[in-house]
């Protein structure tokens, strides 16, 4: 067989990466490829500072750490908490609005400790508050509320506990405003409040006629799983005017899912509820806020496409003030403090996920330089004339029909031999000589139709593609740190972290660690027409080839799976200063979870699994069928494991990221 002959390939520029992998689509300005073919991090919004993730990722292998792990650009968190709240300060500005707004941060977004602080000193200046959802997010809340003015919102099922933590936080003289979701828990707080002689203050969740749309329709509207009704709603006020205690209703909130696409959702949702508080208003009850819930949407995709989010940061904040003013406007009542949810808007692009590549495999094609046997079976020699006509001829002049024609007869080759295999007329080793010819044709046609017709591809050239795209094997688990991805196809942007300026030659199927078939990356964020595969460049023998998974800061933290026992990465936080080497500083590093914690959380424990594995290795001693030497090497080797990390230790060599 003659070699093949491959088209020259265009010219690839940094400019061409930024565009194939979407960067400033979906980046929002805080990524970017540097000069050196780089992903590279710009933290803050008043200033050109850079940082090299290449740069972050080795200084974090000089100490030790192992990937995968998770990158903390904190002056990113930080830019995003001051952005929000500026927008809405600039839709107050421009509309006159005459009331103020207030962030909220809902912790279940990302409850790690270190992401709710740095989440609450950067919104200081903003009177930023906090959401809990939970007893626990409750106990973990309340705590920092260091400022009697810091707000703090209580959503979700409340029990006796929970509803008396609350009031005892009030009675310190807390800002902590329960939201009812439910006509019992209204009964049960004011008779806990009456019982301990207390005053209390809340707020009602109403289910409005509005819905939201997409995976999160439901979380609005009547379907709505929360919410007091407009009946219940008037059941609370006739109790608060019986008791002349209108003053304890302080707050309105709606919520119509997270990942609002569309800003006239927004803008019903928050005119129904506005209609809603100028008649209590006008009833006497004084509301203070009116709270429009989370759905500020983050961009993963970079593109404006069905389920993606259509609108800008500014749009979304003009759209709350001015409903909620025109309503108020046209019912004369006061303008009131606005409240939102933000949450993923605020987290999601501070955390890049890093991750190794540990190999590539593709279809096993013929070697260029075989020569077919003459004893061959004939379908071998059929292929094989296939394959020197692609080789020889069809690249050069060959139409696209006589190009399907090859591949119609390439597929029923393979067929036939699938056939004769099953009945037992084909040796094993004839069919997979038969197989690897068959990947070959397969591809070298697949090479022929992009190069020469790019402009008018069959439907054959697709089904091409699908069939010979390699699967990367990475160093992570898709349930641990990509759970969305798997519970509901959220795509995050996914990018090579260093050779943006070669261009990418494979398409591949990101496959995780885990035994199972869902253990994958399906769907990508490119400039491709098929999203179903990521184009990566040709792995380099010893040289490490990381990948970086944008926008992970929201939801992804907290709510990894445990499969397969792969535990938690290692993460690290970084701070920008132009004044360090690389632009940055890294403040703390924080271990990944070992093999004896995650053996823990599901009940085994190592001093158990360790007399076992000894009263095994003792008996072979015992027995004869291994000398004591050997039998207690084999008993090291087990105590070590438990100190090791729960993923794949790469022994490739580093490859310097200096040059």
């Amino acid at each position: 067989m003659t070699s093949e002959i491959t088209p020259p390939m265009p010219s690839w520029s940094i400019e061409d990466a930024a565009e194939h992998y979407r960067v400033d689509a979906w980046s929002d300005g805080f990524f970017v490829v540097n000069e050196s073919g780089h992903m590279a991090v710009k933290p803050f919004d008043d200033g050109p500072l850079s940082i090299d993730i290449l740069d972050v990722v080795a200084e974090l292998r000089a100490r030790g750490v192992r990937f995968p792990a998770v990158l903390r650009f904190q002056d990113v968190l930080r830019a995003r908490v001051k952005r929000i709240n500026l927008a809405f300060a600039e839709a107050i500005r421009e509309a006159g609005y005459q009331s103020t707004y207030q962030s909220i941060y809902p912790i279940k977004v990302n409850q790690l400790h270190e992401v709710v602080e740095e989440v609450l000193d950067a919104g200081k200046p903003f009177g930023l508050g906090l959401e809990c959802g939970s007893k626990a997010e409750l106990v973990a809340t309340v705590a920092h509320l260091e400022s009697d003015d810091t707000l703090l919102i209580c959503n979700g099922v409340k029990d006796q506990s929970m509803l008396s933590l609350i009031l005892s936080s009030q009675r310190l003289g807390k800002n902590v405003i329960p939201v009812m979701e439910k006509f019992a828990e209204f009964e049960e707080l004011i008779a806990l409040a009456d019982a301990a002689e207390a005053t209390t203050q809340f707020g009602v969740r109403v289910r409005l006629r509005t819905a939201g749309a997409g995976k999160w329709a439901d979380s609005g509207g009547y379907q709505s799983k929360f919410g007091i009704s407009l009946p219940e709603l008037m059941q609370i006020v006739a109790a608060l005017k019986a008791n002349s205690t209108e003053h304890q209703l302080a707050l309105l909130h709606f919520h119509l899912g997270s990942q609002i696409s569309h800003i006239t959702q927004l803008k019903q949702a928050a005119k129904e509820l506005g209609q809603i508080y100028a008649e209590l208003i006008h009833m006497g009850l004084p509301i203070r806020y009116i709270d429009v819930g989370g759905g500020l949407g983050v961009n993963y995709t970079g593109a404006f496409e069905e389920g993606s989010i259509q609108y800008s940061l500014q749009e979304y904040a003009n759209a709350v003030v001015s409903a909620i003013q025109d309503v108020c406007d046209a019912r004369k009542v006061p303008h009131p403090i606005l409240l939102s949810e933000s949450g993923r808007a605020m987290t999601a692009h501070h955390s890049v996920l890093v991750v190794e590549t540990l190999g590539a495999f593709r279809k096993d094609n013929a070697p260029d330089e075989h020569v077919l046997p003459s004893d061959s079976h004939r379908l071998a020699h059929n292929l094989n004339e296939l394959l020197t006509w692609l080789r020889e001829t069809a690249w050069k002049d060959a139409s696209v029909d006589e190009l399907v024609e090859a591949y119609h007869s390439v597929v029923e080759i393979h067929q036939e031999a699938a056939t004769l295999f099953a009945m037992g007329y084909l040796p094993l080793q004839q069919n997979a000589l038969i197989e690897r010819m068959y990947w070959s044709g397969c591809s070298a046609i697949l090479r022929i139709l992009r190069s020469s017709w790019p402009d008018s591809l069959p439907p054959q050239f697709y089904e091409l593609q699908t069939l010979l795209v390699d699967q990367y094997l990475i160093d992570f688990s898709v349930f641990q740190s990509a759970l969305d991805h798997w519970a509901i196809q959220q795509p995050f942007p996914i990018v090579p972290l260093d050779r943006l300026d070669e261009r990418p030659t494979r398409r591949a199927l990101l496959v995780d660690l885990t035994c199972d078939s869902d253990g994958k990356i399906s769907q990508y964020v490119s400039s491709n027409d098929d999203k179903s595969f990521l184009e990566l460049h040709e792995l380099n023998p010893g040289e490490p080839y990381c990948l970086g998974f944008f926008l992970m800061g929201a939801y992804q933290d907290i709510m990894g799976d445990a499969h397969n026992l792969f535990g938690r990465v290692a993460e690290a936080h970084i701070y920008g200063d132009a004044e360090e080497d690389g632009n940055f500083w890294i403040e703390k590093v924080i271990p990944g979870t070992k093999i004896q914690d995650m053996l823990a959380q599901v009940q085994y424990f190592p001093n158990d699994l360790q007399r076992r594995m000894q009263n095994q290795v003792k008996e072979k001693i015992d027995s004869g069928a291994i000398r004591p030497k050997l039998g207690m090497a084999i008993l090291d080797q087990y105590k070590a494991c438990f100190e090791d990390d729960t993923y794949l230790v790469s022994n490739r060599v580093t490859k310097d990221v200096s040059d």
